[in-house]
């Protein structure tokens, strides 16, 4: 008989996103699995409990789901103290935030869970279609385009009219990783004039080939490459310095900024001043994708939208998840990709191989074992 898996309803307040879709439960249980989905999980992402009944999936309150599983699915990773009744060494697959949720960490490893963090997923060729933060990311780009337009009140294509020709909005976007990529080609979707700048060196194709303009710091090195993982890591002094007086003439003459960057496991780095945002025009908008790591935007504020010398500042919590349905049916596909990439007939269950076990796992064995939280 195949592993028990439960699929449960997110508790967070701001989460509207759930780990399994009718789509994935049809082909978890065509590998052998049984799947239990707690009441009410899709209902914020528009999945009725009955299409998880009608694609082979049992729907019950939370305690019953749980008993007995072998694996559990959710976005975010609950605590610990919440998954009574699960198997013992049940894996909890999920997003975990482990460098800034350390006692959630610790709490699963002191209950003898196997927490794996769908989020320290290597990015590597074949992990692309479990990466989690860049199906996420994806949509977050995208999201964040239609948010600052939404909130600037004037139109972001040039229009050209009998009473006279409204200019096009002028997009800078920061950052270009997934999410900053898409951002770029959304905004120019929409008509906007868009510029771009990363400190990764690698990226300056990257932006020309949207069509977007790209905005480098000249004769001072920042990182070759595409830097650890596919992310940025810290620039030099000289640089920062450099980028910041590059930015500061730069952002002024911007109608919407998008920040984007992030640096794992550290606090996002401060792209935008208090001081650069007193330049911009008022009824400019920035928004800050980086906010709930620290933000990037000085004066951003976590879930919420600030106005700060007359300039939106959008700081909105989980902006996947303002696309619910569609962040869904991604995240979910990630999981079931990973666990059909492991799954062992034999054993009913997927079984994980070095390379990708060891960089997700984080506890096992009543211990924490993943080396990037012991150092």
């Amino acid at each position: 008989m195949g592993v028990h898996i439960a699929v449960l309803r997110e508790t967070a307040g701001d989460e509207s996103r759930v780990a399994a879709t009718p789509e994935t439960v049809r082909k978890l249980t065509a590998l052998g699995a049984t799947l239990a989905v707690e009441r009410g999980a899709g209902q914020a992402a528009g999945i009725a409990d009955g299409d998880y009944e009608q694609a082979g999936a049992t729907v019950a309150e939370r305690g019953e789901v749980l008993a007995g599983a072998g694996i559990v699915l959710a976005v975010q990773a609950p605590e610990a103290e919440g998954l009574r009744g699960v198997g013992e060494g049940a894996w909890v697959v999920a997003a975990f935030d482990p460098f800034r949720r350390h006692e959630t960490v610790a709490g699963y490893a002191a209950a003898g869970l196997e927490a794996l963090a769908m989020d320290l997923m290597p990015r590597i060729t074949r992990a692309q279609s479990m990466d989690i933060l860049s199906s996420q990311s994806n949509l977050a780009g995208y999201k964040a385009v239609l948010e600052a337009a939404n909130a600037y009140g004037r139109a972001l294509p040039m229009m050209m009219t009998a009473a006279g020709t409204i200019p096009a909005a002028r997009v800078f976007v920061m950052g270009v990783g997934v999410a900053g990529l898409q951002a770029i080609a959304t905004a120019r979707r929409l008509g906007a004039q868009v510029s771009a700048t990363d400190v990764r060196s690698a990226t300056r194709e990257q932006i020309q080939s949207l069509g977007a303009k790209p905005i480098f710091v000249e004769g001072v090195a920042g990182i070759e490459g595409e830097g650890t993982g596919g992310y940025a890591g810290e620039t030099s002094e000289e640089y920062r310095a450099a980028q910041a007086q590059l930015v500061a003439g730069h952002i002024a003459r911007q109608d919407i900024v998008i920040t984007t960057a992030l640096i794992p496991g550290r606090p996002a780095p401060r792209l935008v001043t208090d001081a650069q945002v007193a330049t911009m025009r008022p009824g400019s908008v920035i928004v800050d994708l980086a906010v709930e790591a620290g933000g990037n935007v000085e004066g951003a504020v976590a879930g919420e939208v600030v106005t700060r010398h007359g300039v939106t500042i959008i700081g909105h919590h989980n902006m996947p998840g303002r696309l619910a349905a569609d962040a869904s049916a991604l995240f979910a596909r990630n999981l079931h990709n990973f666990l059909a990439a492991f799954w062992d007939k034999d054993a009913g269950r997927p079984v994980l191989d070095a390379e990708i076990g060891d960089a997700i796992r984080l506890t096992r064995g009543g211990q924490v074992v993943n080396p990037r939280l012991q150092s």
